[in-house]
């Protein structure tokens, strides 16, 4: 995932909710969380048992001094900051709702007590240079995601050991696992593709191809159904063609491509809700695409939403379908490069890092 760096002053979470619904479709910004706080940010993560939303904040330098790196933390249901963990950063967390262990994508990657909100440990995670991180319920296992070596390192949710790698064939973005012992890992290469592994041996067992489609950072899934939702940022053969961003809708089982839907920008994150029968991908430029499985064969975009630019991770809340995403306000961006390149971003506006619930 891309990093950002917040310069923001206001620690005191203030509430604005939304009241009128975006035309074309049920969802809504339900609540806009102002909670301030400095400190780079990458994923976000809701742990529905627990009830509670956690938010990796980097240290460094801003405006007003240095700052300091933590694990914020904030009530799900009221987005109320609930308190912090000094020292752990990273780029995401996941939670083992059983044994009461979190885990943050950091290198070390640190083990924290979500009850006493205190550090355990932190674990070595060798080469790697973590990013993404995933717990999967059925064996009680962590797995931290790698960009430079293309691998997960697993982790013993219940003791913090580190049990092996998991090669998966490319640089690795967002995992989701069925339950039932496969786990599936989108990769964010050129040409994307998804890698399934089998979580008993710790072996990737299939690699499934997108052709043209790549630059793929959301993956979500139907377990009932084994469909598999891969939200990339690019399709085509650019610069000959424009790179639009695109849905693969694949079979779990075979990789088959079963559509390619639309996405209202370049994604950085997907959630599946499977009493709705829908799949989200949320995307930097400030759009939420809502994609419907009409049956395991047939699907359709059901809304785009205006969210917040920036607004580019995402977690979804099993107990109140309640998606979740976050950003901040920025100042007009500078002209971009001679010559062409990444257009600069504008300076972050002090105090506004947001938190969003998103519903019906």
């Amino acid at each position: 995932m891309r990093q950002f760096c917040l310069a923001l002053a206001v620690a005191v979470a203030t509430f604005a909710p939304i009241g009128l619904t975006q035309p074309g479709g049920p969802y809504q910004v339900l609540k806009r969380a102002k909670v301030g706080g400095e400190g780079g940010w990458d994923y976000i993560y809701a742990d529905a048992a627990g009830r509670r939303l956690y938010i990796p904040r980097r240290g460094g330098q801003a405006a007003a001094g240095a700052v300091q790196t933590r694990l914020t933390i904030f009530n799900l249901d009221t987005l109320e900051p609930a308190g912090e963990i000094a020292g752990v950063g990273g780029n995401g967390a996941a939670v083992d709702p059983k044994s009461g262990h979190g885990f943050t994508s950091s290198k070390p990657v640190s083990m924290f007590d979500t009850k006493t909100m205190t550090l355990i440990k932190t674990i070595d995670p060798g080469a790697a240079q973590p990013d993404g991180i995933y717990f999967d319920a059925f064996n009680q296992r962590v797995y931290v995601f790698s960009h430079p070596t293309k691998d997960a390192t697993v982790i013993d949710a219940k003791d913090g050991a580190v049990l092996g790698k998991i090669d998966l064939g490319g640089v690795p973005e967002q995992g989701v696992g069925d339950g039932k012992g496969m786990l599936y890992v989108v990769m964010q290469d050129a040409q994307g593709s998804v890698t399934a592994v089998d979580v008993k041996t710790m072996k990737a067992v299939a690699h499934y191809p997108f052709g043209d489609k790549g630059r793929c950072n959301g993956l979500a899934l139907d377990a009932k159904h084994h469909v598999l939702f891969a939200a990339c940022a690019s399709s085509g053969n650019p610069p000959a063609q424009p790179a639009k961003p695109m849905m693969v809708i694949l079979s779990a089982k075979d990789g088959k491509i079963l559509a390619n839907l639309p996405l209202a920008g370049g994604s950085d994150g997907a959630v599946f809700n499977p009493s709705t029968m829908e799949a989200f991908s949320t995307h930097g430029n400030g759009t939420l695409t809502v994609v419907k499985e009409k049956s395991p064969t047939s699907f359709e975009v059901e809304q785009n939403l205006d969210t917040m630019n920036g607004a580019r991770t995402i977690t979804f809340d099993s107990k109140t379908n309640h998606i979740f995403t976050m950003s901040q306000e920025r100042g007009p961006a500078p002209p971009p490069p001679p010559g062409g390149g990444r257009a600069p971003q504008g300076t972050p506006v002090p105090g506004s890092f947001t938190i969003l619930m998103i519903g019906k």
